[in-house]
């Protein structure tokens, strides 16, 4: 294997190559599950029941429906602290890995190939635990992730699309860059390359991983189509949010068409000649900036206007004269515990300015009303930055830059914010729903009683579910 021609960011891809930083990116994502879902139980809302979490509709299921409601009556911290427990096991293996890495190699990039073993066996490590049959290592969170996974990949076109999966498949879109390092670290794992120089792109092999890369975002294109074509719908909202998640193709792949050119250039003009001018002015080039904005300011108004339901950037629902908010009625869903735990009610933020919300935000807002023109913001920033990681022609031929691990960091940070909106928005369109037995304007009526936002008062009697036993104090 010949010696590679390190460049000024060797250094760092030697003390931490693309492997570990692969690894801890997924790690990353562990991590902000269990505190997405601890957040929203800090505010009140019971994303387990939002996202069918206790429902074991992902699991191989043995008894009807309504008996796995009974789930409903487990403590809602025993999800979130089940995966801090897990993200703990998965970075103490990662931690003890590197820092035997580092310990061998000691940050020399001539005999970092050498212990390129490491990583590789910690990877095959935690794919053997994800497909253990065993009781052990938290099985049911692991088999929880593998079929929400292949729910996602081989979904049919005449199945249901869960909210779970729909979240799922969203974050799977911010690690499409890191699925394209996975590709990567096979090339370069590949007898006679190196970890620390990015393999020459060739033939039809350039475009292998700008396909991996499109995957997650066809799976969701394909979830939003199912919804679209579903015989209980009824709006075109689907649609619109199919061609969404299709804007990103011409992002990928002009991208790395814009390789080919280089190597154009490069080959008629010289490698220096490739740095030139020739990216602005190159008609591929303006197809991808166009391809570029596109894609991230429809992702950005389909964010605020339909993902968190904010009328900033709906001028026909901010003229519209807006009428004090009702008081929600919260569905139980047969699961002994509401949507919103009531107990954390003093934090709904459902009638402001006179009966009015803030303008360009919706009611009610289940966090506080600084949080959201903070995440306006930073989600405005960090998707004009998401395309960046989308674009292979962007990166360093070592693939080893801090900056664009940043990006990816960033991209799941800003992710992990969505979420916390994308669920509060959901839980909130559930419970406006009318629940079956009818509800009058006045609130509930005498034959439905357990649909209900608030604790019972002391003069009240406590709610119960038709068929279960009442459940348990704390958790109504």
């Amino acid at each position: 294997m010949s010696e590679p021609d390190f460049d000024d960011e060797i250094p760092y891809s030697a003390s931490f190559p693309l492997p570990f930083r692969v690894l801890a990116l997924a790690g990353m994502g562990i991590l902000g599950w269990a505190t997405n879902l601890h957040g929203l139980d800090k505010f009140g809302i019971d994303a387990p029941i939002v996202l069918e979490l206790r429902t074991n509709d992902s699991l191989p299921r043995t008894t009807p429906r309504r008996e796995n409601f009974r789930l409903g009556t487990q403590a809602p911290s025993s999800h979130y602290k089940t995966i801090y427990r897990l993200a703990g096991l998965y970075f103490s293996w990662f931690f003890g890995t590197w820092t035997i890495y580092l310990f061998f190699t000691q940050r020399d990039p001539k005999v970092v190939d050498v212990y390129g073993f490491l990583p590789g066996l910690l990877t095959v490590a935690i794919i053997l635990v994800l497909l253990c049959p065993f009781e052990v290592m938290y099985k049911h969170e692991r088999d929880s992730f593998i079929l929400s996974l292949r729910r996602c990949l081989f979904i049919r076109m005449d199945s249901p699309v869960y909210f779970a999966d729909v979240v799922f498949a969203d974050v799977l879109t911010s690690y499409a860059k890191v699925l394209g390092d996975v590709f990567l670290i096979f090339r370069m794992l590949y007898p006679g390359n190196s970890m620390l120089v990015k393999p020459v792109d060739s033939g039809w092999i350039r475009w292998l991983a700008p396909t991996v890369m499109s995957l997650p975002f066809f799976l969701r294109l394909r979830q939003c189509v199912i919804e679209w074509t579903s015989s209980n719908n009824e709006s075109n909202r689907p649609l619109y949010n199919a061609v969404k998640y299709a804007t990103a193709f011409p992002v990928i792949f002009l991208s790395a068409a814009q390789n080919i050119v280089e190597s154009e250039v490069r080959d008629g003009r010289g490698s220096e000649a490739s740095n030139g001018s020739w990216h602005g002015e190159h008609p591929l080039f303006r197809l991808w900036l166009l391809a570029a904005v596109v894609n991230s300011l429809y992702s950005y108004w389909w964010d605020v206007s339909n993902d968190w339901g904010l009328h900033l950037l709906k001028p026909s629902e901010l003229s519209a004269k807006l009428q004090p908010p009702k008081r929600l009625i919260l569905p139980r869903l047969h699961s002994g515990s509401s949507l919103l735990r009531p107990y954390h009610s003093e934090g709904i933020s459902t009638e402001l300015n006179g009966g009015r919300y803030p303008y360009g935000f919706r009611a009610p807002l289940l966090y506080p009303i600084l949080v959201y023109p903070v995440m306006i913001f930073l989600n405005f920033v960090l998707r004009m930055t998401w395309t960046i990681k989308l674009s292979s022609h962007l990166h360093s031929k070592s693939d080893g830059s801090m900056t664009f691990f940043l990006i990816e960091v960033a991209e799941i940070f800003r992710r992990w914010m969505w979420v916390f909106f994308r669920v509060e928005w959901e839980a909130i369109k559930r419970a406006q729903e009318k629940p079956v037995g009818g509800i009058s304007d006045r609130g509930l009526t005498e034959d439905v009683v357990d649909y209900e936002l608030f604790p019972p008062t002391p003069e009240e009697v406590p709610t119960t579910v038709i068929g279960l036993a009442p459940a348990p104090r704390g958790l109504s």
